[in-house]
């Protein structure tokens, strides 16, 4: 048996019958469901690269001086580097050289992501369209492997950076994986992406929420059944599950922008935030029809919530009413368990307990996280 205690997203209860239906119907999916096709005519890019301030706008400049609408995309900075995915659609319907058009696009931006010789450089490709079935699931990928190529950028840590500590049960023959930090929607889904793409299976888990915080411990082993053994396995998880634990725990603002699509939106936008001072940590894009639907999360130079100045300036140049501030910064957040530490030593019981078993196995082969459950 598996029992989840959740809320939405303000701390409420469920009373949404249509989202509790939702709910019921996708746990109740054991079927990997068929991925939706995307539309014709896109490119798929990939790029990860230095993550130095105004980077963003100027790929986005690059795409529409190549002609190229972005149809959506998702980009996250974070410790001195970018990632991004995005599909693209060509704005000339009489470009028919469409191998062409893409090579030359690469070329660009590949002059953008190329290196200094301190700071390492980047990477951009083409990829099927239907090859990125869950952006944000790419995104983790992209930075992770990007942390073995590019040497390590110096960043403020955090006053609360996550607490991971990974130990040995060996009477069971698992390793014990404790994650303590704030809590945040898509937590959860962060860390098991990360330990299924360094290959490891969940076993066991327990997931328990209070006040803000999130304590989760995972009982796991390596694919081929072993616990992890050597302290430099030990360490590369801890620094693995760190980063993708701080790449969406931001200390931000986020901005809204809904307008009419057009050529160079994108460009114009974050050329603004960067003439501001401001710095765009992630960017979620998309289109609905002839509507561009777009969500910036920005701080400034030191990765803080950016003045109230700042942020009154680039909506008077956008459009105060098409640019909105949707989220103010989020507070800082107190430390909880400060004692609790080893393997089964709980953690305070509340809202949001979770018992995880066969149902984790069961719905991380869902998302293609594992690749078999029984």
């Amino acid at each position: 048996m598996d029992v989840f205690h959740v809320t939405d997203r303000l701390g409420r209860k469920l009373t949404d019958a249509s989202v509790i239906a939702y709910i019921q119907q996708s746990l109740g999916t054991w079927v990997e469901p068929a991925a939706a096709a995307p539309p014709e005519g896109l490119t798929a890019l990939e790029l990860t690269g230095p993550g130095r301030a105004g980077l963003l706008s100027e790929v986005f400049a690059v795409l529409a001086d190549m002609q190229c609408g972005v149809a959506d995309a998702r980009a996250w900075a974070h410790r001195g580097r970018l990632a991004c995915v995005a599909h693209l659609r060509a704005d000339d319907p009489a470009d028919g050289d469409g191998d062409g058009r893409v090579s030359r696009i690469l070329a660009r931006l590949s002059h953008l992501l190329r290196g200094d010789g301190v700071v390492a450089p980047g990477a951009v490709a083409a990829v099927p369209a239907s090859g990125v079935a869950h952006a944000d699931r790419r995104l983790h990928q992209l930075m992770s492997a990007d942390l073995h190529r590019a040497a390590p950028v110096p960043v403020p840590v955090p006053a609360l950076a996550p607490a991971v500590s990974v130990q040995s049960w060996a009477e069971r023959g698992y390793s014990v994986v404790t994650v303590q930090c704030g809590d945040r929607p898509k937590l959860l889904f962060d860390v098991a992406c990360t330990l299924h793409d360094m290959d490891y299976v969940v076993f066991h888990g327990t997931v328990d929420t209070a006040a803000g915080r999130a304590r989760q411990e995972f009982y796991i082993r390596r694919a081929d059944g072993s616990p992890i053994r050597s302290e430099a396995e030990r360490e590369m998880l801890t620094h693995h599950l760190q980063a993708a634990i701080e790449r969406r725990s931001l200390e931000g603002v986020r901005l809204e922008l809904c307008a009419p699509d057009r050529a160079g939106l994108l460009s114009e936008v974050t050329r603004t935030f960067r003439e501001n001072g401001l710095l765009v940590a992630q960017a979620e894009v998309s289109t609905k029809g002839d509507q561009a639907c777009n969500v910036f999360y920005v701080t400034d130079a030191a990765g803080k919530a950016p003045d109230r100045g700042a942020i009154d300036a680039v909506r008077e140049r956008v459009g105060a009413d098409r640019l909105v501030v949707s989220e103010e910064p989020r507070p800082p957040q107190q430390q909880l368990y400060p004692d609790a530490s080893g393997p089964g030593s709980g953690g305070g019981g509340g809202l949001g307990l979770v018992y995880l078993g066969n149902l984790v196995r069961r719905n991380l082969y869902n998302l293609g996280l594992i690749k078999s459950c029984s």
